[in-house]
């Protein structure tokens, strides 16, 4: 019942660190990211080196754990083995990938929107559960109880796996027209639509759904809208597997362009910076980056792929702050980027830091 309060502490971790990131992008709008990011602050190539390697690691290990999600809704409409699934799905995406930048950029926004849709037709048709919240307000309610909060932690921790994305756009800021004041917005606008839907599924989905009937859903979505018939359950059903698809096509994107930014800047292998004559893609990181995601998707499970990724994108999260800070302090002129207050990033690196350490005590 507590799932909507771990969505909200998993929102404001993800959300002071999501104005460092818009802040960082606006200053500078590189495709390395937060390897670019370090490497101006601290003049390090060894760690902006592990800070891009640890984006890449946290991007497959992602598409890895959306892919096991994509299973669960293929198998509502045909009984398919898990491993096709995955392997078949992936192939797909990488290829599109592969294809062209425009092209799958085109494609990811376009089933983005779908899946905007689907949640609205989620709230549109089970909505009328959240008329149940005051009644029901102290099922919802966080007890001052060390269990209690522990419990909201390993939920938020998780949760935290939902917010991830907004930092993929920095890494498509070389394809961004204005990238100083346009990446910002962008950044901004998606954690604030992020939350507000999301927050609003948790509450729909505990009020409509008992807990432990919830917890062994792997369709979560179609069970929701069972009680509106068939064709509810088969629509969402479909805009599920196109929208979470979509999640492991956006993550290979993602990870291909940072190795690509940094083999250009000479912290990966070179050969991951060359770019095909006709798709104008760097194909063999495309490749690469496919090829680890099947094999972790087919190796490990859904819970242990989300917890992994969160782990290693906190420690970025938490670095990438730190880098903030350091440029902040640093001074001098901004360049018309946009500018926030110097307790953005230092609020956005204490909450990761926090939260790594309260999951490695208690053994999360």
């Amino acid at each position: 019942m507590l799932a909507p309060v771990a969505f909200v502490v998993a929102s404001l971790i993800a959300g002071f660190t999501a104005f460092s990131y818009a802040e960082l992008a606006s200053r500078i709008p590189q495709s390395a990211g937060e390897a670019a990011y370090l490497q101006e602050a601290f003049a390090s190539r060894w760690l902006a080196g592990v800070v891009g390697w640890g984006v890449v690691t946290a991007g497959i290990i992602s598409a890895a754990t959306i892919a096991n999600g994509f299973v669960g809704y293929l198998q509502t409409f045909v009984a398919v083995p898990d491993t096709a699934a995955i392997v078949g799905s992936l192939l797909v995406m990488g290829g599109l990938a592969a294809w062209g930048v425009g092209e799958s950029v085109v494609a990811a926004s376009l089933v983005t929107l779908v899946e905007v849709l689907g949640l609205i037709l989620v709230i549109a048709l089970s909505g009328h559960h959240l008329a149940d919240v005051p009644a029901r307000w102290g099922e919802l309610t966080l007890s001052l109880s060390w269990s209690a909060w522990s419990s909201v932690m390993l939920g938020g921790y998780l949760a935290f796996f939902a917010f991830i994305g907004f930092e993929d756009i920095v890494n498509m800021a070389e394809e961004v027209k204005q990238p100083r004041r346009n990446l910002p917005r962008a950044i901004i606008i998606c954690l604030v639509v992020s939350v507000l839907l999301y927050v609003i599924i948790a509450l729909i989905a505990v009020l409509a759904i008992p807990p432990e009937s919830l917890a062994g859903q792997k369709a979560p979505l179609t069970k929701i809208l069972s009680e509106h018939g068939t064709w509810a359950e088969s629509t969402i059903g479909v805009v599920s597997m196109v929208a979470v698809i979509n999640g492991a096509l956006v993550q290979i994107i993602m990870a291909t362009r940072v190795l690509y930014g940094m083999a250009g800047q000479g912290i990966a292998p070179r050969s991951f910076g060359l770019v095909n004559r006709r798709s104008q893609t760097p194909l063999r990181a495309t490749m690469a980056v496919t090829a680890v995601i099947i094999v972790l998707a087919v190796g490990f499970p859904l819970v242990s792929l989300a917890e992994a990724t969160s782990t290693v994108t906190l420690v970025v999260f938490a670095l990438v702050n730190a880098a903030l800070w350091k440029i902040k302090r640093r001074g001098g002129n901004s360049d018309g980027a946009v500018c926030y207050h110097l307790s953005i990033p230092v609020v956005g690196c204490l909450l990761c830091v926090f939260c790594l350490l309260l999951h490695l005590l208690n053994g999360i």
